[in-house]
Protein backbone atom coordinates (compact mmCIF):
# COMPACT_ATOMS: atom_id res chain seq x y z
CA UNK A 1 0.00 0.00 0.00
CA UNK A 2 1.39 3.45 -1.10
CA UNK A 3 1.94 5.82 1.84
CA UNK A 4 0.53 9.47 1.36
CA UNK A 5 2.79 11.96 1.20
CA UNK A 6 1.75 15.89 2.10
CA UNK A 7 3.63 18.04 -0.18
CA UNK A 8 2.69 21.10 1.27
CA UNK A 9 5.41 22.02 3.85
CA UNK A 10 4.98 25.70 3.94
CA UNK A 11 4.73 27.76 7.33
CA UNK A 12 1.41 28.95 7.49
CA UNK A 13 1.82 32.80 8.42
CA UNK A 14 -0.46 34.80 10.85
CA UNK A 15 -2.15 37.56 9.76
CA UNK A 16 -0.22 40.95 9.50
CA UNK A 17 0.24 42.56 12.95
CA UNK A 18 -0.65 46.18 13.37
CA UNK A 19 2.82 48.26 14.00
CA UNK A 20 2.50 51.84 14.92
CA UNK A 21 5.07 54.68 16.44
CA UNK A 22 4.38 57.00 19.30
CA UNK A 23 5.48 58.75 22.31
CA UNK A 24 6.23 57.13 25.73
CA UNK A 25 4.25 59.36 27.87
CA UNK A 26 4.39 57.03 30.97
CA UNK A 27 7.17 55.26 31.92
CA UNK A 28 6.29 54.52 36.21
CA UNK A 29 5.48 50.88 36.23
CA UNK A 30 6.53 48.06 36.34
CA UNK A 31 7.25 46.67 32.65
CA UNK A 32 4.70 48.63 31.20
CA UNK A 33 4.95 51.89 29.48
CA UNK A 34 2.23 54.21 27.77
CA UNK A 35 2.55 55.01 24.75
CA UNK A 36 0.37 57.74 23.12
CA UNK A 37 0.05 57.10 19.21
CA UNK A 38 -1.11 60.59 16.88
CA UNK A 39 -3.32 60.26 14.11
CA UNK A 40 -3.44 62.58 11.47
CA UNK A 41 -6.27 63.27 8.82
CA UNK A 42 -8.20 65.10 6.57
CA UNK A 43 -12.14 65.86 8.47
CA UNK A 44 -14.43 65.02 5.67
CA UNK A 45 -16.75 67.89 5.32
CA UNK A 46 -14.25 71.03 6.63
CA UNK A 47 -11.01 69.17 4.88
CA UNK A 48 -9.38 70.73 8.08
CA UNK A 49 -6.86 68.33 9.57
CA UNK A 50 -7.71 67.29 12.45
CA UNK A 51 -5.36 64.97 15.32
CA UNK A 52 -6.66 62.30 17.49
CA UNK A 53 -4.33 60.66 20.38
CA UNK A 54 -4.61 57.26 21.63
CA UNK A 55 -3.25 55.94 24.35
CA UNK A 56 -1.79 52.00 24.65
CA UNK A 57 -0.66 50.19 27.16
CA UNK A 58 2.74 48.09 26.14
CA UNK A 59 5.08 45.38 27.38
CA UNK A 60 8.08 46.51 27.92
CA UNK A 61 10.50 43.83 29.25
CA UNK A 62 13.51 44.90 30.16
CA UNK A 63 12.16 48.85 31.05
CA UNK A 64 14.22 50.75 28.36
CA UNK A 65 11.35 52.84 27.39
CA UNK A 66 11.60 56.33 29.11
CA UNK A 67 9.49 59.32 28.78
CA UNK A 68 9.65 61.12 25.57
CA UNK A 69 11.49 58.66 23.54
CA UNK A 70 10.01 57.66 20.24
CA UNK A 71 8.94 54.62 20.12
CA UNK A 72 8.14 51.36 17.83
CA UNK A 73 5.24 48.92 19.19
CA UNK A 74 3.68 45.96 17.69
CA UNK A 75 0.38 44.03 18.25
CA UNK A 76 0.43 40.71 20.20
CA UNK A 77 -1.76 38.55 22.45
CA UNK A 78 -2.98 40.55 25.58
CA UNK A 79 0.01 40.61 28.53
CA UNK A 80 -3.27 41.56 30.42
CA UNK A 81 -6.63 42.94 30.19
CA UNK A 82 -5.76 46.33 28.68
CA UNK A 83 -2.11 45.49 27.33
CA UNK A 84 -1.84 44.26 23.93
CA UNK A 85 0.94 45.70 22.40
CA UNK A 86 4.90 45.27 23.21
CA UNK A 87 7.88 47.40 22.39
CA UNK A 88 9.62 46.15 19.02
CA UNK A 89 12.73 48.94 19.46
CA UNK A 90 13.69 52.37 20.35
CA UNK A 91 13.45 54.92 17.72
CA UNK A 92 14.73 57.83 19.19
CA UNK A 93 15.99 58.38 22.73
CA UNK A 94 14.62 61.49 24.62
CA UNK A 95 17.10 64.39 24.88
Amino acid sequence: MAELKNEKTETVERGLRKERIGTVVSDKMDKTIVVAVVNKYKHPLYKKTVFKTKKYKVHDENNIGGVGDKVLIAETRHYSKDKYFRLVEVVEKAK
